[in-house]
């Protein structure tokens, strides 16, 4: 149960303001290896989580799974994946392709958002449920986000400058979680331009440990059914904190008006909800 909110403005007009913010939490089982976010190979120019696929192999990618979403800024390249855990279903002689595979096509290939993500929406029923969230940032020629879920519209759709959501479900659907934490994000965000930096993020990450069940919701009970129900009190908070699942990772993105970006990672260590280590990388978008 990953969650992610973000707001996007192409041009802002205060040199205070930033172009995009943008917070995000990974819910993940505790024991399932995984490396820091960090720069693929000695070009720094794709900067990724790293989680370990099923089956042991290992790749700066995201992971594969049935329902993905990623926030792909070019320039360099950020990947920023959600996913949930989901078998196959039983009686398919055929497993559905691996959605991290979409996320590392549009890292490593020139294209820009839309239409990759209209390539994608061609192939789209050969995967499980996914979204997927893909963005040019260019200060030369404005910013472009765009949007495509295989389980609802069939065309991508290029969004307009606001705030958004985004759960396990498609895009703003309204679950008590997702209306809640993004209220606080709001919040969060109209203070953005008056703070500095280190207590924006402090705030976003504030927003994004909240534990607060926000019941009761039919949607997220009838998503889950029997899944969600034993746990249906944490599964239902923005941050999730379950024996043995949870929120492992907080990612806060943003990107000021002359294209700087700060990439900030909480991530829990050694399977340990009290242990955590925070990084940040800093860098500049290109032209």
């Amino acid at each position: 149960m990953c969650i992610i909110f973000f707001k996007f403005d192409p041009r802002p007009v205060s040199k205070n303001a930033y172009r995009l913010i943008l917070a995000a939490n990974r819910d993940e089982f505790y024991s399932r290896p995984s490396k820091l976010a960090d720069f693929w190979g000695n070009n720094n120019e794709i900067l990724s989580v790293c989680w370990q696929r099923r089956g042991g192999t290992k790749g700066a990618r995201a992971p594969v799974g049935p329902s993905s979403s990623c926030i792909l800024p070019r320039g360099p390249h950020i990947s920023v994946p959600r996913r949930r855990a989901h078998p196959c279903s039983l009686g398919h002689s055929i497993c559905p392709l691996p959605t991290g595979e979409l996320v590392t096509h549009f890292l490593t290939t020139d294209v820009d958002s839309l239409s990759y993500l209209k390539k994608v929406s061609v192939e789209g029923h050969l995967y499980n449920g996914f979204n997927l969230i893909a963005a040019d940032l260019s200060t030369a020629k404005g910013d472009v986000i765009c949007y495509y879920g295989n389980r609802g519209e069939p065309d991508p759709i290029v969004l307009t400058p606001g705030t958004y959501g985004l759960s396990n479900a498609l895009l703003e659907t309204p679950w008590r979680k997702l209306c809640f934490g993004k209220q606080l994000f709001l919040e969060a965000v109209e203070r953005s331009q008056a703070l500095p930096k280190d207590v924006l993020i402090a705030d976003l990450l504030d927003v994004l440990n909240n534990e607060e069940a926000q019941l009761p919701d039919p949607a997220i009970e009838d998503q889950g059914r029997e899944y969600v129900q034993p746990i249906l009190s944490k599964y239902s908070a923005v941050c999730v904190r379950c024996p043995g699942y949870g929120t492992r990772t907080n990612t806060i993105i943003l990107v000021d008006a002359d294209g700087h970006v700060t990439f900030t990672e909480r991530s829990m260590l050694d399977k340990d909800p009290s242990h955590w280590e925070t990084s940040t990388h800093e860098f500049t978008l290109q032209s």
